[in-house]
């Protein structure tokens, strides 16, 4: 009887302990499983605040370059609305399409406001610029000096040619490089009003001492959105630079 309940107290302390060891391993487990729970948690909470964090910075910067955006659309709207009206050396009159000599509605339009300028006595010599295009007869700047000379009566010893420019930037640097020979760098640019920001910010970068009359031609919304983007760009890279990227 004594051994038989040795025998059953045996039992019964390695089934205790049996027991025990099985809790045991269930607390470690349920312990390492509260413990990576803790770590999952601390590290969602982690890139959510990394995540809060980019995202604020974006909207900073993003905020930022509106308030850019709007206030170069601010500058360029309000220089389409602005017209010099004083005395110059020189009228520059950018360049627009021709077509086989005939100077487009926005070209004769320039060309119109600098033969008015000349004939007020503004300026003392106009300078008429633009390159041709693959297949075109003619350059801008010889159809806009033919108009000149055919309807403003403007004589030749009183007009310049700037025959190479295919862009803004090209003609003024063009122009203010002979220009400069004559001793004239005060000069009154003559353009479509939605351009003249942009026109003027660049004569500045290439030596030129300008201000703009504008043709009265409107400024639609869409001109004004594309020259804010460029005139953006360019106060950033500047012009010569934002030339060479857009050609290359």
């Amino acid at each position: 009887m004594g051994r038989v309940d040795k025998e059953a107290n045996a039992t019964a302390r390695s089934k205790a302990e049996l027991e025990s060891g099985v809790e045991d391993e269930a607390i470690l487990a349920a312990d390492k499983k509260s413990r990576k729970r803790s770590v999952d948690t601390d590290d969602d909470a982690g890139s959510e605040t990394k995540r809060r964090g980019r995202l604020f910075w974006f909207s900073v910067v993003a905020m930022l370059a509106c308030a850019y955006l709007a206030a170069n659309f601010l500058d360029v709207w309000w220089a389409s609305r602005q017209s010099y009206e004083a005395e110059a050396s020189a009228a520059i009159v950018l360049g627009a399409a021709q077509y086989n000599g005939e100077p487009s509605p926005a070209l004769r339009g320039r060309l119109d406001t600098a033969a008015e300028l000349y004939a007020q006595n503004k300026v003392t010599y106009v300078v008429v610029t633009g390159g041709g295009r693959e297949g075109d007869a003619t350059t801008q700047a010889k159809a806009s000096y033919d108009y000149l000379r055919s309807t403003a009566g403007i004589p030749d010893e009183r007009l310049f040619l700037e025959v190479e420019g295919t862009s803004t930037y090209e003609e003024l640097a063009a122009s203010s490089r002979f220009l400069a020979r004559e001793g004239l760098i005060d000069v009154i640019l003559v353009t479509d009003p939605y351009h003249a920001k942009r026109a003027a910010l660049v004569a500045a970068e290439v030596g030129l001492i300008a201000e703009v009359h504008p043709t009265d031609a409107s400024a639609p919304f869409d001109r004004l959105a594309g020259e804010t983007l460029a005139v953006s760009a360019g106060r950033i890279l500047t012009f010569r630079r934002l030339e060479q990227v857009v050609l290359d």
